[in-house]
């Protein structure tokens, strides 16, 4: 059985995701707040495998190097987002009053296939248009999917960012997300937990 739990980190509450089954553990979107990520790991009690990107933004990433390092886990990215980790300007904290955040390449490149972590079946959806390589992980067995910074509870990712493109994230969302089962939870980057069905009815970018 595949459960999740979040968290908010940082100041722009961006959400961190656990998502675990009964001996292992997947984290997503480590964004800030090292300590409290470590926290709720200890809490659920599960051994992290594995750190997935939705994508490189500086709030989705604070936290990655303590959380790599502590664990020793690799992590996954859209290879397009590959070099922001490493780039302060691209992951857009060298353009904050903050520190820059410089990480470690990730060891695993993704594609849009379905793969297979510490016995927990996903699907990568690419699902740009927030920025250039933003994914969705789609957890079918569990019926929910984490979308990034792509769609919210009743709105969707900003656009106006390097590489933000309105008409590439709506077609996104359309065509990825809005053609999952209806009944399915979205956990997004920002915000509380909503539906396919209900943001298919009511977001008001698709009314």
């Amino acid at each position: 059985m595949i459960e999740i739990q979040g968290m908010t980190t940082g100041p722009v509450e961006a959400n961190c995701y656990f998502i675990y089954n009964e001996h292992s553990m997947i984290i997503v979107d480590p964004g800030e707040d090292a300590d409290r990520i470590k926290a709720k790991v200890e809490e659920i009690g599960r051994q992290p495998v594995a750190i997935l990107l939705t994508h490189t933004h500086y709030d989705h990433i604070g936290a990655l190097e303590e959380i790599r390092q502590t664990y020793d886990i690799p992590v996954s990215v859209h290879p397009l987002e590959q070099a922001w980790l490493q780039d302060d300007k691209l992951n857009l904290s060298g353009l904050r009053p903050m520190a820059s955040i410089v990480c470690e390449p990730a060891e695993v490149e993704l594609e849009e296939r379905s793969y297979e972590i510490g016995d927990m079946k996903f699907d990568v959806l690419y699902t740009p248009g927030h920025s250039h390589g933003g994914v969705s992980f789609v957890f079918p067995e569990a019926d929910f999917v984490v979308t990034g910074d792509a769609l919210f509870a009743g709105s969707v990712g900003r656009t106006d960012l390097p590489t933000g493109d309105s008409d590439t994230l709506l077609s996104g969302i359309r065509t990825k997300l809005f053609t999952l089962p209806e009944h399915y939870t979205i956990y997004p980057g920002h915000r509380g937990p909503s539906t396919i069905g209900f943001e298919q009815a009511h977001n008001p970018f698709f009314n």
